[in-house]
């Protein structure tokens, strides 16, 4: 192309970070609007905060437009206003109606952390974990008003080897996406890639992440409990309950854990190893607990959590059956 393609980009999330910053720093991009969601209240003070695209483009030196609602009459007079070629939209937190999909020349592109159709929706990080799925990566696909349905651009991969948690995950995907969203967006601009229809038999969904669904159920195996534990971090956290032999209860968040294939210890089994927290799992394997945070307390490593325990070995409870 012979001049910038004029783009506004829209994000909100940590994954968008690394993204913004290369199209900012790309010549044949131009910048026409940073757009993010309005700044919420957050920690235990409540202090309105800044999405963290917001804090980083702010940053750079890059004005920043917070949209309460990008879907207004208003907002979308504006949009409309900056003739943008593209929309490129990144963990923005908000459904783009038809009056937004319309605005943009070329296309308007969802930069998505899943190799689609798996794991359309809210998660995919997490779920690609917890799944413990070898592989994963970045879709740039063209927005329709479906979830996450519209055609796919181009999916770049990236092998997982089983030891990464959700935030690390987060920002490899953004830097993935980052090396190769310029020559993308350039080639989708031009025709490079075309937009190729997903599978449709090949769907699955993912929904929000609640709190709840980081209690750790002890049936499970070590495999999936382990993997919890990174999926789930830094929020909710993969949280078990716990009796002291005194029978004082208590929640535990697991930061880090080993996986132990074979074992004799019933799910939820404390095994009576000095200076170790071994918890028995589901299909005869157990869990070596490393690290964890009791609630209220501070991260530590499972020997000093044996040594302030009362009364002999925790006694980690299973679930409520259903």
């Amino acid at each position: 192309m012979n001049k910038p393609l004029k783009t506004v980009f829209l994000g909100s999330g940590d994954i968008a970070v690394p993204i913004l910053l290369k199209l900012m720093s790309a010549e044949e991009i131009e910048l026409a609007a940073v757009i993010s969601q309005p700044d919420r209240p957050a920690g235990r003070k409540r202090i309105m905060t800044p999405t963290p695209l917001a804090q980083a483009a702010e940053n750079a030196g890059l004005e920043v437009r917070k949209a309460d609602d990008v879907n207004s009459a208003e907002f979308v007079a504006y949009l409309e206003s900056l003739q943008p070629d593209l929309l490129c939209v990144v963990s923005f937190g908000q459904i783009l109606k038809a009056a937004v999909l319309a605005v943009p020349a070329i296309s308007c592109v969802n930069i998505h952390a899943s190799l689609l159709p798996a794991y359309r929706g809210a998660s995919p990080i997490v779920q690609a974990i917890k799944n413990c799925d070898q592989r994963t990566g970045v879709c740039f696909m063209e927005m329709e008003r479906g979830l996450d349905s519209g055609p796919v651009y181009r999916t770049v991969t990236m092998e997982l080897d089983g030891s990464e948690f959700a935030d690390e995950l987060e920002m490899k995907l953004g830097g993935l996406a980052a090396e190769n969203c310029v020559e993308t967006l350039l080639g989708i601009a031009c025709g490079k890639y075309p937009a190729v229809p997903q599978d449709p038999a090949a769907v699955s969904v993912c929904r929000k992440i609640c709190k709840s669904d980081g209690l750790i159920n002890w049936n499970f195996p070590a495999e999936n409990v382990e993997a919890m534990t990174r999926a789930y971090f830094p929020w909710p956290g993969a949280v078990a309950k716990c009796r002291s032999g005194s029978g004082k209860e208590l929640n535990v968040t697991l930061c880090s854990a080993k996986i132990i294939e074979k074992s004799t210890l019933s799910p939820g089994e404390c095994a009576d190893v000095p200076g170790k927290l071994i918890v028995g799992c589901g299909n005869n394997s157990a869990l070596e607990i490393l690290e964890l945070i009791p609630a209220g307390g501070k991260r530590m490593t499972a020997a000093a959590f044996r040594n302030g325990m009362r009364g002999g070995l925790p006694e980690f409870i299973l679930p409520e059956p259903i």
